[in-house]
């Protein structure tokens, strides 16, 4: 890349960023209620991202080789361990997070 493409590059992830941050405080003022649509997708998009990570977690995994699976079950126990617990959706998704990759780099390694 050029210097010239290189700061147009970083003008645009600048840009980019920036208006994703500052974009919802100018449509959405403090003193006003938010839309109802907003409020459903404030409901309803952090079980459908949750649902999201499990169908991507799991689409590769394969019950008749290597580890068998036993990792991601018992990462998933976890997770529904912490957040039963918890009620916090990031200490149950880093949780999981910390236990899978503990598992498949220390305990369950399959050569």
């Amino acid at each position: 890349m050029t210097l010239t493409e290189q700061l147009i590059t970083i003008g645009a992830v600048i840009l980019g960023t920036m208006l994703t941050r500052f974009l919802p405080f100018l449509l959405f003022p403090a003193g006003r209620p938010a839309p109802k649509y907003i409020q459903y997708l404030g409901r309803v998009l952090p079980s459908a991202v949750f649902g999201l990570l499990v169908v991507y977690c799991l689409k590769n995994v394969s019950l008749f080789s290597g580890s068998h699976g036993i990792p991601e079950l018992i990462s998933i126990a976890v997770v529904v361990l912490l957040h039963l617990w918890k009620r916090q959706m990031l200490i149950s998704i880093a949780g999981g997070t910390v236990c899978y990759m503990l598992l498949v780099q220390l305990v369950l390694t399959v050569s």
